[in-house]
């Protein structure tokens, strides 16, 4: 009987000091297997950038004196609106003078073509004469040749002209040179000039300040780069969503409507191709120059299988919670993915707790784990 007591002890004591060392559970979270809609998308590799649908910064083509300022930073102007003027009183005197000059010549003119048109007559009236015997016809002769002359001095009056008109046309093109006007309707974003001011080109490549920025206020899009190695999968016309730092928590439409031709090579940079995404019906108001970023969506697939890509480890495998609250590992086999989410086609059922924080210590296949207080959440946002 002793020896049964004894032994029992022993047992006992074993238990104990098993159960005394046993290492308590590990705390995990967990995603629970379940259906929805997985997305393969592309993404920018840098933050985008809102742009204007027409943006053009405003310089004149010659260099002179600011005389006027028509516009202040924030006015909005229609197309053809005039916005800056330069110094150009000698180019409207040139212009009034070209003008003079060919009101005076039109005036010649229709002198000369009047007495060549007499001239005309009276050359018909003599060869009449002639016909009936009352001219010489040395009288027709000269009558007829100074007719002819009459004619041709209008004619020549006539194309000179064109000639006077061409001179206003230039002089009138100079003065326009003066002016800077709205190329289409926007909203005047800067101006860096003042009156009195002395004005240069700003021709591309050489830093000098635009006096006018003029942009469009209810026309934009998307610009943003993305990674040499997606854009073979890029297509015009893909649907996008978009994100902006301006409107945190919110998804924007889009849709893709230019793909650049070439990729830029920068050094110390990835290379890139600059794609332009269309936003469509923005209830926000929009800024140029607003950070962005986009997803373009490549494929979808509707009510399968879906977990956290987060929870997939090398070689298409996972760890899963058993109902024993052991770790298990599976392999699975999976179809179109993001960041965010991937499909499952095998390997996994509805309900089954997968785990996505792989990175605590000491966890490994056949652990005791537990679930995490935020693993009901993970599955909530998830599913969003």
């Amino acid at each position: 009987m002793k020896r049964v007591l004894l032994g029992c002890t022993l047992i006992f004591i074993i238990l104990v000091v098993v159960w005394l060392n046993q290492s308590p559970p590990i705390t995990v979270d967990v995603f629970s297997v379940e259906f929805g809609d997985v997305e393969q998308t592309v993404a920018n590799t840098r933050s985008g950038t809102i742009e204007a649908c027409q943006r053009s910064k405003l310089a004149p083509s010659i260099g002179a004196r600011i005389s006027a300022l028509y516009v202040s930073e924030g006015d909005s102007v229609k197309a053809g609106q005039l916005l800056v003027e330069l110094s150009n009183e000698s180019k409207k005197a040139a212009t009034s003078q070209a003008e003079a000059a060919l009101q005076s010549h039109k005036l010649k003119q229709h002198s000369i073509c009047i007495s060549a048109a007499r001239d005309e007559r009276e050359a018909k009236r003599f060869s009449k004469l002639a016909k009936k015997e009352l001219a010489a016809e040395d009288i027709v002769d000269r009558a007829t040749s100074k007719a002819n002359a009459s004619e041709a001095t209008c004619l020549a009056a006539k194309i000179q002209e064109k000639e006077f008109e061409a001179q206003l046309q230039f002089q009138q093109a100079l003065l326009e040179q003066t002016y800077i006007r709205a190329p289409f309707s926007g909203t005047v974003a800067e101006v860096t000039g003042e009156v009195g001011e002395f004005a240069t080109p700003s021709p591309p490549g050489v830093p000098t300040p635009p006096i006018i920025d003029l942009l469009t206020s209810d026309c934009f899009y998307l610009k943003a780069p993305i990674d040499e190695v997606d854009a073979g999968k890029l297509r015009v016309g893909a649907p996008a969503k978009i994100t902006l730092d301006a409107y945190r928590g919110n998804v924007f439409p889009g849709e893709v409507k230019r793909i650049a031709p070439y990729v830029k090579d920068y050094a110390k940079q990835a290379r890139t191709v600059d794609i332009e995404v269309t936003l469509d019906a923005m209830e926000h108001p929009l800024l140029v120059g607003y950070s962005a970023d986009v997803e373009v969506i490549l494929k979808r697939a509707e009510n399968v299988l879906r977990i956290p890509t987060e929870a997939i480890i090398e070689g298409e495998r996972v760890w899963v919670l058993s109902s024993e609250n052991i770790v298990e590992e599976r392999l699975i086999k999976t179809g179109i993915g993001n960041w965010k989410t991937t499909e499952v086609k095998d390997g996994l059922s509805v309900g089954d707790n997968v785990i996505t924080s792989l990175g605590i210590s000491g966890l490994a296949v056949g652990s005791r784990a537990e679930l995490s207080s935020s693993s009901t959440l993970t599955k909530a946002e998830s599913s969003k």
